[in-house]
């Protein structure tokens, strides 16, 4: 059984298990990581890498300052490049209540020091020559977020958590989840049992499936988005470029290999775990980007797929402590997850160890009424 003890299983292979089982591990806890298929199997694969301190929730706010402090020292922490590169990130506004939105949520980031400016259509351009001016108002602008590889980050994560006496088990589907006395004991897989005290949800998409074993029904459904990727081209600007608009996108150029990887979200959504690729995404994705940017008409997709976003109610995750003794949940990132990773892996770490968090997470709480949505999703 010794093999088999740890004093902290974390559920999930993606950046926010990689990222809380480190921060754990660091704190000298031996930390187990399952993994049903293998890291970066669900949406961490699947995200188009970018990382902005731009919403409307104050918590939201501070988390995303915290994570590109880390996202910043990743490359020392880790010895290796995590292609972290602070191009920003542009909000386009080509209505007077897209502009009138962002005038109001820029008000609201620079209560926490947040370098947001509202640009005119011509500043715009001079960020992204070549836009399309056409019908643009401006948009919200702020320099320091950006954009990193999700895979170098959390096998960067899990790598450490070896190093510092922690295991991940890959192909490791959990079954079960034991408990005695309403307090977490066991996981059981398909490779057999692990022990614990502690066993952290940390499951994405899956999280309500994986929290139904110890009897809670926790509020996140699995929602379909896809994206896509381009063939290389010359280094054409740096920040994310976001449409918000109802056939609007997003996308950025890697700053590392010059391809656009970009998506949009449906309407209607889209509930569930398809992961089937559609040809009106394929059809529409490029006229999308191309409207914006007329210069990447000629650029040829190489790639598509789809995957889940892990939903709340209100947009917002939740990460806290449960009725059951000894497990947590970290989940119901709505799409932000891997931007949001590096902090809460940290402030999980904080939980479990200490009780509290040294920023609070009262509106990520599982028992919230889920009244405060976040406005840019």
């Amino acid at each position: 059984m010794k093999n088999n003890t740890a004093d902290v299983i974390v559920i999930g292979a993606g950046i926010i298990g990689a990222a809380t089982g480190y921060y754990l591990a660091k704190k000298k806890l031996k930390v187990y990581v399952l993994e049903k298929e293998f890291p970066c199997f669900g949406s961490t694969g699947r995200c188009i890498g970018g990382i902005r301190q731009q919403y409307t929730h104050p918590l939201s706010i501070n988390v995303m300052k915290e994570s590109v402090k880390i996202f910043s020292s990743l490359n020392k922490e880790f010895g290796k490049d995590i292609e972290w590169f602070p191009g920003g990130y542009l909000f386009l506004a080509h209505s007077e209540e897209q502009k009138n939105t962002y005038l109001s949520t820029i008000q609201i980031q620079h209560k926490f020091n947040l370098p947001v400016r509202f640009i005119s259509a011509d500043e715009c351009n001079n960020i992204v020559n070549g836009i399309n001016t056409e019908g643009l108002l401006g948009g919200a602008y702020c320099p320091t977020d950006g954009q990193a590889n999700p895979f170098a980050v959390t096998y960067g994560y899990l790598q450490r958590i070896k190093e510092l006496n922690g295991k991940v088990f890959t192909n490791s589907n959990v079954s079960k989840i034991k408990t005695s006395g309403n307090k977490a004991k066991s996981v059981i897989t398909n490779c057999g049992e692990y022990f614990a005290p502690v066993v952290i949800n940390a499951t994405g998409s899956w999280a309500k499936h994986v929290s139904k074993m110890v009897g809670l029904d926790v509020p996140i459904e699995p929602e379909r988005h896809e994206s896509l990727v381009t063939e290389a081209c010359e280094r054409l600007f740096d920040p994310m470029l976001v449409d918000y608009r109802s056939d609007g996108c997003y996308f950025i150029q890697n700053y590392g290999t010059g391809h656009f990887i970009g998506c949009y979200t449906p309407v209607p959504n889209n509930p569930g775990y398809d992961r089937r690729a559609s040809s009106e995404f394929i059809t529409e994705m490029p006229r999308r980007m191309s409207r914006l940017v007329p210069r990447l008409k000629e650029l040829k997709v190489i790639r598509q797929w789809a995957g889940s976003y892990e939903m709340t109610p209100d947009g917002n995750p939740i990460v806290d402590k449960t009725p059951v003794e000894g497990f947590y949940i970290s989940a119901g990132m709505c799409g932000h997850g891997f931007m949001f990773g590096p902090a809460l892996g940290k402030y999980m770490s904080e939980l479990v160890t200490t009780g509290k968090t040294s920023l609070p997470l009262d509106d990520f709480a599982l028992n919230r009424s889920f009244g405060k949505a976040e406005a840019m999703k």
